[in-house]
């Protein structure tokens, strides 16, 4: 059977009307949980999967592809209306995406960041269809030095997301770094830092962090604000989808390099959509004309970012299916959905299942086109959130962020978490450290640490070893070419304003 007559198949088995609801009722889900700060897909996917256990495998696929595909997205919404990402995916939306909101174009922005969330998520899709498997043999070929230099690379990436200062954007990433070294170590399992205190002995979690960071520091920097009147409620009217035919054609490069970078991330197992989209907001800085513009509400960054983190989700299951191998915290829980219904990923997956993998291809499809038609028709019911009053709408923030927290590990600690976080990241931006690289290092910084101990001993300690494995040691002499331009370019900026200061 050709793949046209497999994808035919696929539609014909999901196009019945539970199944349709199923995915419709998983999508709106997933929004709810991606626009909750403290909720992601994984915990969504985490308290439906016990519902799917009496229904079959396409029954019980269409509903947690749908909170899936719709979460990676939902996050959006509250990351533009109020500058809280409502989970990691979304952080590089904030950056453009609020201030869009600021200025009266929160509307717009909700309509691009949906519009290229469907893109960027059609886009994965094709390679998820076309290529699975010769995407599937590369990333085999990957080992601990590839994964430790790809780790470095987007640390390195950090220098574009730190605003003014190079420096305090490296300190940033490196207190992120620092608590993951908190808990048990990688390889040896020696405990590192934890003082006696048990609840340490597992390290810190990336959701308090995010949480506390984020939308915790909002509340007390709402509670620190000196001007506590009633939020004035602009003008959010928006038809369309948000850009012109002529803004759509300049973009397209965009949307083609992030969506690129969103399904080469997906396909790399453990760094998924929480670190695809800042890479993506970076590197869509870096190739811009105008990268002054980035931070103050243009649309190329709130593009980039939005591409990227749905592309993740295409590309993450690439692995999940040849390899069995999740890509994402996600597809983590997609695999124990499989294993539920007593299916293996792998391989031989295509040839013993393949009527229900080009189901759920068409399911993917489908839910993306759903999260597309309720997010842009639900935009009026979102865009009152900002209506409620902030005395209201900051105690719910709280209560949403603790549930969240206590949630994903039923840890009273967790919630102590987010308000230590809190506080250091509100203490940060008191002098203007920027909290995108805290996250982007406490995601890197446990990838990096254990593929490099796994390669050093792999080579016997031997460091040079990292150089000698081809892609290995192209994307690590292209890490350290990066710094130094960076370094440099930042060196000639600072004399440029310094002579621009003295003929002043």
């Amino acid at each position: 059977m050709g793949v046209l007559e497999m994808f035919a198949a696929g539609f014909s088995q999901i196009m019945e009307p539970q199944i349709l609801l199923l995915c419709l009722a998983g999508v709106i889900l997933g929004i709810f949980f991606g626009a909750s700060p403290g909720m992601t897909s994984s915990m969504g996917i985490a308290l439906i999967l016990p519902v799917t256990y009496g229904m079959d495998i396409v029954h019980g696929m269409s509903i947690l592809l749908g909170i899936y595909i719709g979460s990676i997205s939902g996050g959006l919404i509250t990351a533009i209306l109020i500058n809280i990402p409502g989970t990691p995916a979304s952080v590089a939306s904030t950056f453009d995406g609020h201030p869009m909101a600021e200025r009266g174009e929160g509307g717009r922005a909700i309509r691009i960041g949906t519009l290229y969330s469907l893109l960027g998520g059609m886009i994965s899709l094709i390679a998820l269809f076309a290529i699975s498997p010769i995407l599937a043999k590369w990333a085999l070929k990957f080992s601990y030095e590839e994964y430790f230099a790809i780790g470095v690379l987007s640390l390195t990436l950090i220098a574009s997301l730190s605003g003014k200062s190079l420096v305090k954007g490296m300190l940033s990433a490196m207190v992120g770094i620092i608590f993951t070294t908190v808990g048990m170590a990688p390889v040896d399992t020696a405990r590192r830092f934890t003082f006696g205190i048990h609840e340490l002995d597992g390290g810190f979690k990336l959701l308090p962090l995010m949480i506390g960071v984020y939308a915790v520091m909002e509340v007390i920097k709402a509670a620190d604000a000196s001007n506590q009147e009633k939020m004035e409620v602009k003008s959010y009217k928006s038809k369309g989808l948000g850009v012109s035919w002529r803004e759509f054609c300049d973009q397209f490069k965009n949307m083609l390099v992030s969506a690129g970078i969103g399904t080469g991330i997906g396909i790399l197992p453990g760094l998924g959509a929480a670190v695809s989209n800042l890479i993506a907001y970076s590197v869509s800085k870096n190739m811009s004309k105008h990268p002054e513009k980035y931070g103050t509400g243009c649309i190329d960054g709130l593009i980039a970012s939005e591409t990227a983190n749905n592309a993740v989700s295409g590309g993450a299951m690439i692995p999940l299916l040849t390899m069995g191998i999740p890509g994402d915290a996600g597809t983590a829980m997609l695999l124990a959905a499989f294993m539920l219904h007593g299916i293996t990923p792998g391989p031989l997956l295509f040839q013993s299942h393949g009527n229900v993998i080009y189901a759920m291809f068409s399911i993917l499809i489908v839910a993306n086109i759903m999260m597309f038609v309720v997010q842009l028709y639900g935009l009026p019911g979102f865009l009152k959130l900002l209506m409620i009053p902030r005395n209201i709408l900051l105690p719910i923030v709280m209560v949403l962020a603790s549930v969240g927290a206590f949630a994903m590990n039923n840890r009273i600690f967790d919630i102590w978490s987010i308000f230590l976080f809190a506080l250091i990241g509100y203490g940060l931006s008191k002098f203007d450290f920027p909290p995108a690289p805290i996250v982007l290092g406490f995601v890197l910084g446990p990838i990096i640490e254990l593929n490099f101990r796994r390669g050093m001993m792999s080579s016997y300690g031997n460091f040079a070893a990292f150089f000698k494995r081809p892609i290995a040691g192209t994307v690590l002499v292209l890490t350290i070419l990066l710094l130094v331009y960076q370094v440099i370019s930042g060196v000639r900026k600072s004399r440029q304003k310094t002579v621009q200061g003295e003929i002043q």
